[in-house]
């Protein structure tokens, strides 16, 4: 990947360099295994930047963690340019790797499809999914775009299907702390780290409520945690309290992402329909 820019005003290069938001991290990996280049010649980041330069950025190939085996299965693509790919995650995958399931997760999955295509990138979970939770999963291909995304807004909704009768809209601001009991369940507590869920209902019936939930804070486990605080547990969620007969996984579905791209500055739009969750609504 190679970023090429005209200079506009008189700097050195690391200053510049750093001004465009690239990192120590990747400053570093180009000068290995990169390449900087000023009217076509190899420079250093001491060199000083004059009006009207043509600056080459070109980025490190990266190679992916041995731990990651590239998974050959077709993938439900949302979004693709040279610097992002926007996926629909299934029930029951994993997005990274994991001691219980250390193969065939998505990130294994994109790699494989990147890889085939003849993209040397090694791809970068920007937005995060449980296992059991479905929908849209981005990715950066290049690790200096993933640092780029550290700082952008990015708006998250999600739609799940809650046990009972929730209120037509509310806020639950409780904090979420790893539970005493297991490393991997989260629980209320006041020794959490601030956690804030708002959500609105979007249609109920006598023993179920389909809500739109959207985060103002990111912790683990966050809609599932916060919906069993108010007496209303995702259903299916096992962890949490939700379990049901005919349904596994809990139905926490992520149906819309919204964000500045981090490269070209367009507002991209996502949103997938929900189709599983009305089935289940239906069945329950």
């Amino acid at each position: 990947m190679i970023f090429r820019y005209t200079i506009t005003q008189q700097e050195t290069l690391k200053s510049f360099l750093q001004r465009h938001d690239f990192s120590k991290k990747t400053i570093s990996a180009i000068k290995t295994n990169g390449a900087l280049l000023v009217n076509q010649r190899h420079v250093t980041v001491r060199y000083q930047l004059n009006f009207g330069d043509q600056l080459e950025v070109q980025l490190p190939i990266e190679v992916p963690s041995a731990n990651l085996t590239p998974y050959m299965k077709p993938l439900d693509i949302l979004f693709e340019d040279d610097y992002i790919i926007i996926v629909s995650k299934p029930n029951g995958q994993n997005c990274a790797p994991s001691r219980e399931h250390p193969h065939e997760s998505l990130v294994e999955q994109v790699l494989g499809y990147l890889h085939h295509k003849g993209e040397r990138t090694n791809p970068h979970i920007v937005t995060r999914l449980d296992r059991n939770t479905t929908g849209i999963v981005l990715f950066a291909k290049y690790g200096y775009i993933h640092h780029l995304f550290s700082k952008a807004k990015m708006d998250k909704v999600y739609t799940c299907l809650a046990y009972g009768m929730t209120e037509p809209s509310g806020m639950i601001e409780a904090p979420i702390a790893r539970s005493d009991e297991s490393i991997i369940e989260r629980c209320v507590s006041e020794n959490g780290k601030y956690a804030k869920t708002v959500f609105r209902t979007l249609k109920q019936k006598e023993n179920v409520s389909c809500c739109e939930v959207q985060l103002c804070t990111g912790r683990t486990h966050q809609i599932r945690v916060h919906f069993q605080y108010i007496g209303h547990p995702l259903i299916g969620d096992t962890l949490y309290g939700g379990k049901h007969g005919k349904i596994e996984g809990q139905c926490l579905h992520c149906s819309k992402l919204i964000f500045e791209h981090p490269v070209n500055k367009n507002m991209i739009h996502i949103e997938i329909d929900h189709k599983q969750l009305n089935q289940w609504y239906d069945l329950i």
